[in-house]
């Protein structure tokens, strides 16, 4: 059975420390969304307020229309899969898998039955036998991952489950948990605080911040559309210069930063919200290039310091009025330190955003 979650206007604390503040959340059947942050931001409170851990100061959890918010942790039926895989090390693959099936009361034969279908399914068939210390790391995973899905859960969660993992396992298992949960059509929460792994695995992706939801949408949404400063910074947007409009045409806007700096905008490619806006740039944003023989306005003009290597371009540490700002420049012409440059805004690794209060 497929159902969606709802979370309404949660207030969670720990003693008087309140981490979670009037967050709601829905997650539609079928969907997995993950909750991304830093530590502290209130993404694992939030899974184990759903879990039953823990319970809400206020609001309500709700799987379908049951309503979850005072259920004990056995009573809520969802399947979890941790970090740590929590495996019963004195039980083998098969047995680890269907224990939860026992615990159901389900008789021995459709418990083995099951059972070894789920195994199968994660491709352990050939180890159904073996014991938790006689498996990789990655086999622990699909262990735990059949687990949680062989119970067949109305809601999956996953708290890290991959942080055990090097980093090669991490790609292999983040495909694999994806394909298994849209195969099966289960509604899903997942923990993490990487990116990618968010990015890669989600319909949608919730990024947290002291205990609230910042911005809930499509990775592709977050990654080129971010709502604010601060998810814009999250996702990738290392350069944020707060901007003034002086004057306009039909055809472009004309902004200045601290210090003087000015910089024309094409109005085909940016949208500027208003007088005052921020322009937000990851750093092969902005384009370094010589300043010599640029007209004024053509971009932003810069001191070039510290040059790294990316393979893929150069990476400069500018000095600029408006502070420190890390921009790429071509792998064909690596400039020196000191070279008076201008970084010329790429709209489609750019974003501008509303001045906040």
């Amino acid at each position: 059975m497929t159902v969606s979650l709802n979370l309404e206007n949660i207030t969670a604390h720990y003693g008087t420390t309140k981490v979670l503040e009037d967050l709601s959340l829905h997650v539609k059947e079928g969907e997995l969304v993950s909750l991304l942050g830093a530590s502290g931001c209130g993404k694992t409170t939030t899974l184990r307020l759903v879990a039953g851990f823990l319970e809400p100061t206020s609001g309500t959890i709700k799987l379908g229309e049951r309503d979850l918010t005072r259920l004990p942790a056995h009573a809520r039926d969802i399947g979890l899969v941790f970090q740590t895989y929590a495996l019963f090390p004195h039980l083998s693959v098969r047995d680890n898998v269907a224990f939860g099936l026992k615990q159901r009361g389900v008789p021995a034969d459709e418990r083995k039955r099951r059972a070894n279908e789920f195994v199968d399914l994660v491709g352990l068939g050939g180890y159904a036998d073996r014991y938790p210390a006689n498996l990789s790391g990655g086999q622990r995973q699909r262990v735990a991952l059949a687990r949680a899905l062989v119970i067949q859960p109305p809601l999956l969660m996953f708290d890290e489950p991959l942080s055990n993992l090097d980093a090669k396992l991490r790609v292999d298992m983040r495909v694999e948990i994806r394909r298994l949960q849209q195969a099966n059509g289960t509604t899903a929460l997942y923990v993490t605080h990487d990116q990618e792994e968010a990015f890669s695995i989600s319909d949608r992706v919730a990024i947290m911040n002291k205990g609230q939801i910042m911005q809930l949408d499509t990775p592709e949404v977050l990654y080129s559309k971010p709502a604010n400063a601060f998810v814009a910074n999250f996702v990738g947007f290392e350069n944020l210069l707060e901007m003034t409009v002086v004057s306009e045409d039909s055809t472009s806007v004309r902004a200045e930063a601290a210090g003087g700096m000015l910089v024309d905008l094409p109005k085909d490619r940016f949208a500027v919200p208003g007088k005052r806006f921020i322009l937000a740039a990851r750093p092969e944003g902005l384009v370094a290039t010589p300043a010599a023989g640029q007209p004024v306005g053509t971009g932003l003009p810069v001191s070039l310091g510290l040059r790294t290597y990316l393979g893929r371009a150069y990476q400069y540490q500018c000095a600029t009025p408006a502070g420190q700002i890390t921009a790429n420049g071509p792998l064909a012409t690596p400039y020196e330190s000191g070279t008076a440059a201008i970084l010329v805004p790429d709209a489609d690794q750019c974003c501008l955003l509303p001045v906040e209060s």
